[in-house]
């Protein structure tokens, strides 16, 4: 019954894809209330990207794009505290929002998001400094390959961008999440994925 019960909770979420970004993921894997775990809370991508960006727009990820036209600069480079907005592909029906933290180079940043990868075998967590890679033809950020923690790399889905959204506020500190982090990459796993798109 808990299991189904998992089962259920993972098919109703908007999430990424499952098919190429994690082969080795199933919900058997989650963990249920009652199995002597506690836990942590379970957060969606929309308002996490609000609270780390400042960004004030709610509703879907895959709104947001259109709700910042004439609210919002917007465009398609990426700038540190600028939200990264995914148009929905494959299983991810609602789209997907994720703050940049830092610039690594032209074609590679780090995010901040939630509920991208199953963390300990659950959705829903945040991870920090998540690499997504512009693998698009005309390198304008318009696709995206995005760190995947089951795979221990950036994931193999090709996923499509809307571009970015800028935040108004400036240099301001960054709000913290009252939440279990998920757990950090490596280096060695930065390293390897560095070194792919190299």
């Amino acid at each position: 019954m808990k299991r189904t019960l998992a089962a259920f909770a993972l098919s109703s979420l908007a999430v990424p894809a499952l098919a190429d970004d994690a082969a080795d993921f199933s919900a058997d894997s989650l963990a249920a209330p009652g199995d002597g775990v506690e836990l942590a809370p379970f957060l969606q991508c929309a308002p996490y990207a609000r609270q780390v960006s400042g960004i004030q727009i709610y509703g879907d990820a895959h709104t947001w794009w259109g709700q910042a036209q004439g609210r919002y600069a917007t465009g398609n480079a990426p700038k540190v505290g600028a939200v990264m907005a995914f148009r929905p592909h494959r299983g991810m029906e609602l789209g997907h929002v994720a703050a940049v933290s830092q610039i690594v180079d032209p074609r590679r940043v780090l995010l901040d998001h939630a509920n991208w990868s199953p963390i300990d075998g659950r959705r829903g967590q945040i991870e920090k400094g998540a690499m997504a890679v512009d693998v698009s033809p005309s390198n304008d950020w318009s696709e995206v390959r995005v760190w995947y923690a089951p795979l221990g790399k950036v994931g193999t889905t090709v996923w499509p961008v809307e571009g970015f959204i800028y935040s108004d506020r400036s240099s301001q500190p960054r709000a913290t999440v009252a939440t279990a982090p998920a757990r950090k990459q490596t280096s060695k796993g930065f390293l390897a994925a560095f070194a792919e798109f190299q």
